[in-house]
């Protein structure tokens, strides 16, 4: 009886078995034909970044060196804005805003103010949101066993300004440090230049650095840098300058030129090209060349993306071998994709406007994916072309009524850079004793960021 059952089930079993394998063979064979091949990747430890206010400064709790270590706000940005960006649920956010704006003006911030959030330990829940008025003090908001409840700390803050240079020796953190400046520099200089170079890929051994940066004490200790007031970064032979001027604040070039461009450099601060943009890449899974029209960045799983450019997002939620996919269509026939995302960020959906810089989603591995990294693509009037080969339009420069007064300024720094110690002006301006040096720039906008 068991023989005979045993006859009728083996080739029963065997029949299933080709259908899977022939089901999985198609599957694959979709797949690669699709316009997201599997990418190679480093894969990294897996872990959500989490920042937190130490005694003096920040410290990371799960993070690796990657990821930056501040979250400035963003022109136009609100402070509902932010924690919405945070996974926040809207009743969170209402509450926080409350507790906050019972502290601060929320509409009046300024870009010298900034925010931390401290997470509970091993998990993604936010624990406490702290917004740092300068020259003011801090209103921390924390989790309570029913809702928020919010305290005020006072502080005394002053500004020093100083000036370093060096050359690149090994990684960019060490080498600041080694020139007497704070590493945590390396992610404000990343900002400063996220336009014009990718400090991914294009940074290389002996360059030169030469920064003017105010140092910020909060009680009489130490806290962290504050603004840099200019920066010269010589890379492969060429010198790329950048000054601060106006209230936004904006950096422009030696020429008044404004650094900012229709698209950044990078989607990612920190992380590293796993897999570049190719006709003819080696298929990992069918052994055999497929293209690859897109940029793999391998990072953590959890690490903030950023939209490139500002534009309409056209499509967020599963796209096949692509995973958790975000597209966003930009002006003059620009379209960008962001595939592989472990989760979108809160509020990102078909039809919705987003701003450059902005978090779209987070680093994840789904879809066809050997590891945690994130494929960034890039479309012109619907052919895809190498992200790494856009030449970005720059915005307005400064306007010819405000030249003079960006030319003073910039010599200023310029001074300050060539002596290495800051002038008697940028001194005096540093200390709140002289005008803001671009008070009548157009364009420079002061922060005003309302509740939710």
């Amino acid at each position: 009886m068991n023989l005979r059952l045993l006859r009728w089930a083996l080739p029963a079993a065997l029949l299933a078995l080709a259908a899977g394998i022939q089901t999985a063979t198609s599957r694959i064979g979709r797949a690669a034909e699709s316009p997201y091949p599997i990418g190679r990747t480093i894969r990294h430890s897996d872990g959500l970044a989490k920042l937190a206010r130490a005694g003096a400064g920040w410290r990371s709790d799960v993070i690796p060196a990657d990821v930056p270590l501040e979250l400035p706000l963003r022109p136009g940005q609100t402070v509902g804005g932010v924690l919405a960006e945070l996974d926040l649920e809207p009743h969170d956010v209402t509450a926080i805003v409350a507790e906050l704006a019972g502290h601060a003006d929320l509409r009046r911030l300024k870009p010298q103010d900034g925010y931390a959030v401290v997470y509970r330990p091993g998990s993604d829940e936010v624990a406490a949101f702290e917004l740092t008025i300068a020259s003011e003090g801090v209103a921390r908001v924390e989790r309570a066993a029913v809702g928020w409840s919010g305290s005020w700390r006072d502080f005394v803050q002053r500004t020093e300004t100083t000036v370093i240079d060096g050359r690149l020796r090994g990684a960019l953190e060490t080498s600041i440090e080694r020139a007497g400046g704070d590493a945590r520099l390396a992610v404000l200089m990343s900002d400063v230049f996220q336009w014009d170079l990718d400090f991914n890929r294009d940074l290389r051994i002996d360059d030169r650095f030469e920064i003017v940066y105010q140092r910020v004490f909060i009680d009489g200790s130490y806290s962290g840098p504050g603004e840099i007031l200019a920066v010269r970064y010589t890379n492969l032979g060429k010198t790329l300058e950048a000054y601060r001027f106006g209230d936004s604040p904006a950096y422009y070039d030696a020429e008044g030129r404004p650094l900012r461009k229709m698209f950044l450099r990078s989607p990612m601060r920190y992380s590293r090209i796993t897999s570049r943009y190719s006709n003819r890449r080696f298929h990992p899974v069918l052994k055999r060349y497929r293209p690859h029209h897109g940029v793999d960045y391998g990072a953590p799983v959890g690490t903030p993306v950023r939209v490139t450019s500002n534009g309409v997002v056209t499509f967020a939620g599963w796209d096949g071998g692509g995973g958790r996919t975000v597209k966003v269509r930009h002006p003059n026939g620009y379209m960008t994709a962001y595939l592989h995302l472990s989760r979108f960020a809160k509020g990102v959906s078909s039809g919705r406007r987003v701003s450059q810089g902005q978090t779209i989603g987070y680093v994840g591995s789904t879809g066809l994916a050997t590891g945690p990294h994130l494929d960034y693509r890039v479309q012109k009037h619907g052919r895809w072309i190498d992200p790494l080969s856009i030449k970005s339009v720059p915005a307005e420069p400064i306007p010819v009524e405000s030249l003079d007064r960006f030319t003073a300024w910039r010599d200023e720094l310029r001074a300050s850079l060539a002596s290495g110690e800051p002038t008697d002006t940028v001194m005096a301006w540093s200390r709140g004793q002289a005008p803001e040096p671009a008070e009548a720039a157009a364009g420079g906008s002061r922060i005003e960021s309302a509740g939710s």
